[in-house]
């Protein structure tokens, strides 16, 4: 086994631990980062694929309460390294930004790939090494942190460590979880790892599947007890998904975990008034077909359609039978049953992780001195729309911060 030494590693290559790299390099440190994968950034580069969404442009007091119960514990990460550093961050690197039409904040390339290669640049400028295709397994008996590679085990001696790993989901790219016992066997509280912004089960007929498997609704609202939020859906083989089921999606998680089932309700038509509605229902049907008369006069799509049938069913109802108002009543509050989440492998994101309260204000693991976290193996969950990412710069470059905080208050001193 090779025994090697650096003065800070950070293990794994995303946003979260390339940006502690930087701020520790800034600050003078000597960094290595360590990564399963061959290459840096997988996850990264895959969330570009659509547009890369850095942030969001919404104020700052509302753009913190996108993280729910892990506010508190983010918020001072995040308004030290807000969505205007990281663009700002972003044109320094040669990529300017802009802000779409929802408040989204996209590079001007758009894609993922651009930004990546000139931020790997300039950490290659800085004297940040990488060690790629190096697994990381835990520690040994002398704390130091051991490394599967493609020549046998490796350990490396470090003075300070910051843990950037990531969640769960799309293990391919190299977030797998595999950290968690390695955590969990040193004493860290770890909350179990769960799907977010994830889609939901839902057993469609094989008619309806075949039919309209891959359909968008569009311009829909959806609602789950207190929650709703609108934007759009898409029926899946197996269910569905989309930016609107990601919003509700900790809330429909939870409660299915809790009781195997939730009931979702989404309106098909939200911005018509029900007296329009129902105005436009009382029209004769004449010789047309159900779905033909409902098409126009209601004036929706064919996957709408099939949606209010496929929902009939299990009950019996018929909706020709319907009086215009309770047929308006339908429309706009469609009941769909979830029977399960999507595996977490499919998920955009994690939730759980490691437990907010095992790290201090500079993201150290108070069980493990000199080691910090940060990323999306935190113990927080946000909506997509440039949340996540934000939140994985940021309490990166709080660790990052923290490590140099940690370096010169106990100068040659070694992590026991």
């Amino acid at each position: 086994m090779s025994i090697l030494a650096t003065q800070v590693a950070i293990v794994g290559a995303g946003p979260a631990g390339l940006i502690a790299a930087e701020m520790l390099a800034q600050g003078g440190a000597r960094v290595t980062v360590y990564d399963a994968m061959a290459s840096a950034g997988h996850k990264f580069l895959m969330a570009g694929r659509g547009g890369l969404n850095l942030t969001h442009g919404e104020n700052l007091p509302v753009f913190l309460t996108r993280y729910r119960e892990a506010m508190p514990q983010l918020a001072a990460a995040i308004e030290a390294f807000p969505p205007d550093a990281l663009r700002a961050w972003s044109e320094a690197l040669g990529q300017p930004t802009f802000v779409g039409s929802s408040g989204r904040i996209f590079p001007k390339a758009l894609k993922a790939s651009p930004l990546l290669r000139a931020w790997l640049r300039r950490l290659d400028a800085m004297g940040v090494k990488f060690a790629l295709r190096h697994r990381w397994t835990g520690w040994d008996e002398s704390g130091r942190l051991l490394f599967q590679t493609p020549d046998g085990q490796s350990a490396v001696d470090a003075r300070a460590t910051v843990l950037a790993l990531g969640g769960a989901s799309w293990p391919r790219l190299g977030s797998d979880g595999g950290w968690v016992e390695a955590l969990r066997a040193k004493g860290v509280k770890v909350s179990p790892l769960k799907p977010a912004n994830c889609g939901f089960a839902v057993a469609w007929s094989d008619i309806f599947r075949d039919r309209f498997e891959g359909e968008p609704l569009k311009g829909i609202a959806l609602s789950f007890g207190a929650h709703s939020v609108r934007g759009e859906a898409m029926i899946t083989r197996n269910g569905i998904e989309g930016g609107a089921i990601y919003a509700l999606s900790a809330e429909l998680r939870e409660a299915i975990l809790g009781s195997g089932e939730a009931t979702l309700h989404i309106a098909l038509r939200p911005d018509l008034r029900t007296s329009d509605l129902v105005a436009r229902l009382s029209a004769p049907r004449g010789k047309q077909t159900f779905s033909n008369w409902l098409r126009k006069a209601a004036q929706l799509p064919p996957v709408a359609i099939g949606l209010l049938q496929e929902t009939a069913i299990p009950s019996g109802m018929a909706l020709a039978s319907l009086s215009p108002e309770n047929l308006a009543e339908r429309i706009n509050a469609v009941p769909v049953q979830l029977t399960g989440i999507a595996p977490i492998a499919r998920a955009i994101s994690t939730a759980g992780g490691i437990a907010l309260s095992e790290l201090d204000a500079d993201f150290m693991i108070r069980r493990l001195r000199g080691v910090f976290a940060a990323g999306e193996m935190l113990d927080w969950e946000a909506p997509t729309g440039g949340y996540l990412l934000q939140a994985c710069f940021a309490t990166g470059a709080a660790a990052g911060r923290g490590v140099l905080r940690w370096l010169a208050a106990h100068g040659e001193e070694r992590r026991s």
